[in-house]
This record gives C-alpha cells, sequence and structure tokens, in this order.
C-alpha cells in the first residue's frame, strides 16, 4: 500500500514538474508578448476574454495567468473590471491542457524526453524553451501512463475501492475531492490527469468525473486567492471574481452532469477524452454565459467584498 502511495505521489510530482518545465518553455518563446498582451488587450470583456484564453492556453496554467493578473492590479497597470473578461478567458484556455493530454503519442515519449533533455544544455534562448516544451510534454505523458498503471492496484484496496463506489453514486462527494485534491496540488489539469486514469481503468464513472472536474475549478482558485493576500484590494476583488465565477459556474451545471456526460458519449467512447471535452464544453458555455453579466458580476463582487476602512 505505502509503495503505490508512494509512487501515486512521484506521478503527481512528476505531471506539475512537467507543467511547470512546458509553461517555462512556452512562456520564453512568448518572451513579454504576455504582459503586453495583459496590458494593452483588455478595454473591453470581449477582447479580455480572448486574450485570457491565448495567454493561459500559452502558459498551460490557469493559476499562473490569475497570479500575474493579480500582481499587475497590485502595481496599477490593470484594473479590476478588466479583470472580469481575462478571468473567463483563463476557464477556457485551461482546456487546452487537458485536450492535449488525450492524444496517444506514447511512442514519442522517449524521444521527447532525449531531445528535449538535450536542448537544455543549449544556451540558445529559442532552442533552450523548445527543449523545455518537449521535455515538459514527455513528463506529462509519463506521468499519464503512470496514473493508469497504478489505478487497478489502488482500487484493489477494499477502502479505496469503496471510496470510488461511493463518489461514483454521489456527485457532491466528488465535487468536494476535485476541490480539495486541486486546492491540494496547485493543478487543476493534474487532477484531470489523476481522473482520466482511473476512468480509463473503470474505476470511477463518467458523471463521477463530471463532478470531480467540476470541483477541480473551485479548488484552482486557492492560488490566486494566496497571491492576492497582502496585497490591494483590487487585486483582492480579482481574486475574489475567479473564486465566485467558478463557484456559480458549478452550481449552475451540477444538476446537468447527466446531460453533459450524455453529449461526450456521443461525441467520442473514450472516457478520457470524454472527460477532456466536458471539460472544453463546461468552461466555454459557463464564459460565454457569464459574460453579458460582467459588468453585473464586477458590481457585486465589489458590493460584497467592500474595502476595509
Amino acid at each position: 500500500m505505502l509503495e503505490i502511495i508512494s509512487l501515486f505521489a512521484v506521478y503527481i510530482a512528476i505531471f506539475i514538474f512537467g507543467m511547470t518545465v512546458m509553461r517555462t518553455g512556452l512562456y520564453n518563446l512568448s518572451q513579454e508578448k504576455v504582459k503586453v498582451w495583459l496590458i494593452s488587450f483588455t478595454d473591453n470583456p470581449i477582447k479580455g476574454l480572448i486574450t485570457g484564453t491565448i495567454i493561459t492556453a500559452i502558459i498551460q496554467s490557469s493559476s499562473a495567468v490569475m497570479v500575474l493578473v493579480v500582481g499587475l492590479i497590485a502595481t496599477g497597470y490593470l484594473t479590476f473590471k478588466q479583470s472580469i473578461g481575462i478571468i473567463l478567458g483563463t476557464n477556457i484556455g485551461t482546456t487546452f491542457t487537458t485536450e492535449l493530454i488525450t492524444i496517444d503519442i506514447y511512442e514519442a515519449i522517449i524521444p521527447f524526453l532525449i531531445i528535449g533533455f538535450l536542448c537544455l544544455f543549449i544556451r540558445h534562448q529559442q532552442v533552450f524553451s523548445f527543449g523545455a516544451l518537449l521535455f515538459g510534454l514527455g513528463c506529462l505523458f509519463v506521468s499519464m501512463n503512470g496514473f493508469e498503471q497504478l489505478a487497478h492496484p489502488l482500487s484493489l484496496f477494499p477502502s479505496i475501492h469503496s471510496f470510488f463506489q461511493y463518489t461514483n453514486d454521489h456527485g457532491l462527494i466528488g465535487i468536494g475531492l476535485g476541490t480539495l485534491l486541486t486546492a491540494i496540488i496547485q493543478s487543476s489539469s493534474a487532477t484531470t490527469g489523476i481522473i482520466m486514469g482511473f476512468m480509463n481503468e473503470h474505476l470511477l464513472s463518467l458523471h463521477a468525473g463530471i463532478a470531480i472536474i467540476l470541483g477541480a475549478n473551485i479548488g484552482t482558485c486557492i492560488t490566486a486567492f494566496l497571491a492576492s493576500l497582502g496585497s490591494t484590494h483590487e487585486a483582492k476583488l480579482a481574486a475574489y471574481a475567479h473564486i465566485w465565477i467558478n463557484i456559480i459556474g458549478v452550481a449552475l451545471f451540477y444538476p446537468f452532469i447527466k446531460s453533459l456526460g450524455a453529449v461526450a458519449v456521443m461525441m467520442t467512447s473514450v472516457p478520457d477524452i470524454q472527460l477532456a471535452h466536458v471539460s472544453l464544453i463546461f468552461n466555454v458555455l459557463t464564459s460565454l454565459i457569464a459574460l453579458p453579466f460582467s459588468g453585473l458580476l464586477a458590481t457585486f463582487i465589489i458590493r460584497f467584498h467592500p474595502k476595509r476602512v
């Protein structure tokens, strides 16, 4: 039991390490353009949504973008109202990772790791960044393969098997699990990757998987909230907005988990791809529904979280 849990923790660490390395490579390739885009193309919510989507797809982390946004608000480069569109965009952009890790490229993992590793020793920035991208991507697929390999041995333990069954039968438990797990490991993509491994081994149902990724959307807010502590009031409002948008989105779509599952089943028969598609559909619909009400949402958050004198 201890050996399996230890290996599971190692694969989580490899996934997060791969995400960090890949993010570094992608961010270096875009250089300072990310900050320029955030500052220049967010004068209305629609532009903010598009900008947030693109930058999150580049950086591969909604949490990292939110930390950047909180920092820019704290230094006066962005306003709280400008951040609403960006927040909606980050929720869409983060689904790029979940779609990416469903691609079957396991035969290319070793070449990715070798070529990427060798490129890391080259001082040329573009080559180094490309190497970081390949090496990080290789780490992601190594961890995904590890999650699948460990899923079945884990399920053989009666307590864990019972927990899986309980999660399959109770959607709110899934939301709580997704929230807690993502808050601990600080990555909704890693949570999704773990759940994909369990689903591919048929240990978790599609409906349970959907509930968990809904919870992961709430859990990922913890990073921006922690970054806003001790910052300006406007920066804290952006973190609150991130939390409220995701909580409202989850509450809105929770009654329709079965419908989301039915749509995913019509699109593909592969469990992990079904989950990736549901994540994309949920985040796109949530952001598009919230977009026309961004002004009202900003007003609500300002009134609900007044500045303390």
